[in-house]
């Protein structure tokens, strides 16, 4: 008995259009894993970014309370802050305990951008979110929270903006002092950082 050969070169071909289907089924589902798995790590990257923006805020407002009160902590620095003495700012930062992450801004390349933000030995030239505020962060490796509490500095500046001042730029006497702060939160991966900065005037 013999076997009609069209017969085979058919069941040949049904064969490889098969594996064919087979291996394009196969691409597909790779492609939308990749697609999948790509779209939870911008999810996640984007939780983590946020997380640290918030972060930073908060160490912002940290500063202003440390400026301006009222806080609840024994350190309480805020009669530092007077228009009529800044020897406590100092180039570079100062690092001392009570007068910790008071600057003054460089020539050339800006102070903020030269201090080391992940230094939290005792001799930082940052300060860590509730020092002198006894206010509390919470942070760590368990959850997802920051993985540790945010940081700030800040600058003495001279108030140059436009109409900011009736003192400004009049050659009698300085114009009066404001504050830059720049903070740096941390997301759930230290790894993850943003540095904010606003301008601050004590009333």
């Amino acid at each position: 008995m013999h076997r009609n050969p069209h017969l085979r070169r058919q069941r040949g071909v049904t064969l490889v259009i098969v594996l064919m289907l087979l291996v394009i089924v196969t691409l597909l589902g790779v492609g939308a894993a990749r697609i999948a798995l790509q779209g939870e790590r911008t999810t996640r990257n984007e939780r983590d970014y946020q997380i640290a923006w918030q972060a930073a805020e908060a160490a912002l407002m940290d500063a202003q309370f440390d400026i301006r009160g009222p806080n609840a902590s024994s350190k309480s620095r805020v009669a530092l802050f007077t228009p009529d003495d800044i020897s406590n700012f100092v180039p570079g930062c100062n690092k001392s305990t009570d007068f910790r992450g008071l600057c003054t801004p460089n020539e050339g390349k800006p102070v903020w951008a030269q201090v080391d933000f992940l230094d939290d030995s005792n001799s930082a030239p940052t300060v860590a979110y509730g020092t002198f505020t006894g206010r509390a962060f919470d942070s760590g490796t368990t959850g997802v929270k920051p993985a540790r509490a945010p940081r700030y500095m800040i600058e003495v500046v001279r108030d140059q903006t436009p109409m900011g001042s009736a003192a400004s730029n009049t050659g009698s006497k300085p114009a009066p002092i404001m504050y830059r702060i720049t903070s740096m939160g941390f997301g759930p991966r230290e790894d993850v950082q943003v540095v904010l900065q606003i301008a601050f005037k004590k009333e």
